[in-house]
Parts: structure tokens; sequence; C-alpha cells
């Protein structure tokens, strides 16, 4: 009889890296911390993606951000998993019917950290130097500085990445700094790119939540440890993304900044070999969040031409 009585157990679906996990831990610890929720009552539960096997073909030859989100759908989808933890940055613009990022934990350093044995910033890399990254925007963004620099594929999560730099396969590479920090990696950043010179990928350093629209159990508990400012953010950025029509094959950064009841968006596109690009920077009030990120949409388009996104 006793066994009747007990909460239902709610699942927390993942991928299986170091960090995924990591992030759905914190996530577990915030719900656990709630009055009428015990630790004993979450499980994480580790999702095999698309993106986890694929390591030989960069994400734009193969199907984009989804490969790392479509099995943990799914099975949120089905119910066998309750609530599914992603990195912001790598959640697709639409979801599936059905689906929602119904929070975000408090942002993370939304910078990009340069690592590098030989150099202490990307501008002191030696001439024709080799930087490995998987990102399209942070290749972009580097040639932009540095045209000269020989640019190959970096596949792996964070301890892979770090492993190659170690080995010499390339002279330097780029990661996001709240990766790092939530490793206890921090250590391993040479230096930091500034925001203003380096816009990071959309959503990066948040930790989304993603529900069913139609349980209005895990929405309840969910939405009370989210953060409401990184949540305001994201309205603007993924905004921004959508209308761009953003993708593992344009280079895109994104970033809005929030200080009471202010916001500040910048983006900007590129070429993927970083000669050309845009930017916009626009500011409001947080209740025009997302009008702001498709304005600063808009305006890219309409002084770019699609040009960046393969149009005429």
């Amino acid at each position: 009889m006793q066994s009747d009585l007990l909460p239902p157990v709610i699942r927390i679906g993942t991928r299986g890296s170091p960090l995924a996990l990591a992030q759905a831990h914190a996530v577990r610890a915030h719900l656990s911390a709630l009055p009428d929720m015990a630790a004993t009552e979450i499980e994480v539960a580790v999702i095999r993606t698309s993106g986890d096997r694929i390591q030989d073909r960069p994400l734009s030859e193969v199907g984009g951000k989804g490969l790392f989100t479509k099995e943990i759908e799914a099975a949120l989808l089905s119910g066998e998993i309750d609530l599914a933890v992603h990195s912001s940055k790598d959640m697709p613009t639409v979801l599936p019917e059905g689906l929602e990022l119904s929070a975000f934990l408090k942002r993370e350093d939304v910078r990009d950290a340069f690592l590098s044995p030989v150099a202490t910033t990307l501008r002191e890399l030696p001439q024709g130097a080799v930087l490995g990254t998987s990102s399209l925007r942070r290749r972009a963004m580097a040639l932009r500085v540095r045209p000269d620099l020989q640019v190959i594929d970096f596949r792996g999560n964070v301890e892979t990445r770090l492993k190659k730099l170690a080995e010499g396969v390339a002279q330097a590479t780029l990661l996001a700094k709240a990766g790092l920090n939530r490793l206890g990696l921090e250590a391993h950043a040479t230096s930091l790119l500034d925001t203003y010179d380096f816009l990071p990928a959309v959503g990066q350093g948040a930790v989304a939540i993603e529900t069913r629209i139609d349980d209005f159990r895990i929405r309840e508990r969910v939405a009370r440890i989210g953060d409401e400012a990184t949540g305001i953010a994201l309205i603007a950025e993924r905004a921004f993304l959508a209308v761009l029509d953003g993708s593992c094959r344009t280079p895109i950064g994104g970033l809005a900044e929030i200080e009471g009841e202010h916001i500040l968006f910048r983006g900007m596109v590129l070429s993927p070999d970083g000669r050309r690009s845009e930017a916009v920077r626009l500011e409001g009030g947080i209740a025009d969040a997302r009008a702001i990120g498709m304005a600063a949409a808009e305006e890219l388009v309409g002084r770019g031409g699609r040009t960046f996104f393969g149009g005429d």
C-alpha cells in the first residue's frame, strides 16, 4: 500500500557526454531543491543521438543541429522521459509539435575561450597556424580577423578536443567557456574572446529544459527553477535565428543582454570564409524581446539580401 502513495519518478533525458550529464545533473539538483521534490524521485536517462554517433563529418553535411536532439525529443513525446535537458545553442528554432522550451537555468559565461599551447590570443598565433573547430561560426569569425589560418574540422566532446589539441592535431581551438566551467576545466582556457569582437552562438551558455506542452505537472515544476532574465534573452536570440532560418550551414552570432527592464541585442551574419559580414545592434524594453530579435534579423536580411543564406 505504501508504494501507491509514492510520487511518480521524474525522468530527465540527456545526451551521454560529460558536459551533457553535468547539465542534466544541474537541473536535477535544482528540481530536488524544491520543497515538494527529492533527489530520489528524479532519474537521469542517457539517450544516444545521431550527432553523437556521426563523428567523421561536419554536422552541416548530415543534418545540422537536430542531430543532437531528435532521439531525445522522440523519447519525450513517447513518454519514455518527462523532460529533456539540452545546450540551448544546439536547439533548432522549430520544435516538434507538442514540445516546448519551458525554462532555462541561469546563464553561464557566454564567451568563447581560446585554447593554445603556442599563443596567448588568436591574433598572436603564428602565420598559417592550424585552428581546429567544428563550428562554422567560430571558423568564420576567426578567419575574419586571421584570414591566414588553416582551419580543420574538430569534432568530439570537450575532452576529446582537448586531447587532440595536446597531441598537436591543431595549434589552437575555440570552446565555450561555459562548458569548460561546468566540467571544472576552466584552467585550460588560455584567454577569453570579447563578445564585441567575437559574438557567441545564439543560446551559448544557457541550459534549456524541454517538456511536453500538455504535461502540466512537469511544466509547473520546471517553471519554478527557470531564470527569468535568461529566458527573456533566449526569446530575443531565438527569434533572431528563426527569421534568418539559422542552421549549421550559416555562420551566425547573436547575444541579448538584459539589465533590469532593458535589453541590448547584437547580431552578426558572416560568409563561411569570414570575408564578408553584417552586424546589427538594437535595444529596447524586455517586453519587446521577440520583436527586437526579429527586427534585428530583418535589418540584416534587408542590408545583405539572401546572399549569406544561399539565395540570389
